[in-house]
This record gives structure tokens, sequence and C-alpha cells, in this order.
């Protein structure tokens, strides 16, 4: 589990959609429009982690070997989105424009931008089987704990940025690509390890 949280915690290091809606938000609103948008970020990932969960646990109940299969395809994934990371020039980080500071829209809005997010549904499916352990609780408990883990995270580092940015607000997008650009390199290995440590894992 500690390793699940130090790797979420690197992961989170590279800004999103997520992190700089909820930045905006805040700027525009304050700190409960900001709270209140990381809320529905959490929501969405908890959204994500119930339909992963569910669609591996089916897996697993169908046949153990398909859930290993399972597995190393994510481990691929993890592997390729770190080749692209570290391949991939670094894009400019705009800033989001927000139409409205409502609570109920920016909880919607936060919601829907993570909810319809093909690549956090692949991401939840791909990172989550691998901190799966042979020799602990049953597949689906462990796949819960460690997506709420992450949910819990999640809540926790979108509150964190809203005070951040409650504080120094505008200066948060004077960060350069350049700078943000060793980061990301920093992380796209951390996929890649992920990838091949279950790749290179024998079988006990």
């Amino acid at each position: 589990m500690m390793t699940f949280i130090f790797v979420v915690l690197l992961l989170f290091l590279i800004p999103g959609p997520a992190v700089f809606i909820t930045i905006s938000q805040t700027i525009k609103g304050g700190k409960k429009i900001g709270i209140i948008t990381g809320l529905g970020i959490a929501v969405g990932d908890l959204i994500h982690t119930f339909a992963a969960v569910l669609g591996l646990s089916a897996i697993l109940m169908t046949s153990a070997f398909a859930f290993e299969v399972v597995k190393y395809m994510g481990a691929a994934y993890l592997v390729y989105l770190g080749i692209s990371a570290l391949i991939n020039k670094t894009k400019k980080v705009k800033k989001p424009t927000v139409e409205t500071v409502n609570p109920n829209v920016s909880f919607r809005q936060a919601l829907l931008i993570e909810l319809l997010n093909p690549k956090t549904a692949l991401f939840f499916l791909a990172f989550l089987p691998q901190f799966v352990r042979s020799d602990s609780y049953p597949v689906t408990i462990q796949l819960l704990i460690l997506g709420l883990t992450f949910v819990l995270m999640s809540i926790i580092y979108t509150t964190f940025i809203t005070f951040l940015t409650s504080i120094i607000g505008q200066k948060l997008f004077t960060k350069t690509n350049q700078s943000l650009k060793w980061v990301g390199k920093a992380v796209a290995l951390v996929y890649i390890g992920l990838g091949l440590k279950l790749a290179f894992e024998t079988q006990e």
C-alpha cells in the first residue's frame, strides 16, 4: 500500500485538466468553489473505480488466467504511456476558461470532465491491477481499497491545490513548460517501471 501511495503522489505531480480546472474555479469563485470542484473530480474517479473493479472482478470470475492477461495488457499500456511521455514534446499548458462559478455547475463540470475522459478509465483498468497481491485479501477487495485510496488522495490533493491557489492565485500559472518538463519525464519512468516490474516478475 505504501508503494501505491508513493506512486500516486508522483503521478499527482503532473498537472492535468483536473488540476487546472480546480485552480481556475478557485481563482474565480474562491475556496468553496474550488473544494466543490475537487469533489466533482473525486466522484468521477469513484465511478471509474467501481467500473474498473466490476469489470476486473467479472474477468476474474470467468478465468484467473484471463485476469493475468489483463494485468499484462495493463502493464504494456503503462509502458506505452511512459514511452509516449518521454518521446513527445511538452505541450503548452493553457489556462482553462470557466463560464460560471455556480457551485452546482462547478461540481457537474468537474464531474463530466473526469468521467468522460476515456484515458482516465483506461488508466484505472491498467493501474490498479499492478498492486494486487496474490497473498492478500480477495482481488475485488484489494481493487476497492486501492481505488478508494486513490479517490481519498485526490480529494486531499485538490483541497491542497485550492488552498494554495487562494494564497498565491494567478502566480500558479507562471510555471513554464520547461520547468514542468522534468516532472513529466520522471513520472514517465514510473509508468515504464510499473510495466516492466510486472513483465519480469517471476511466479512463486
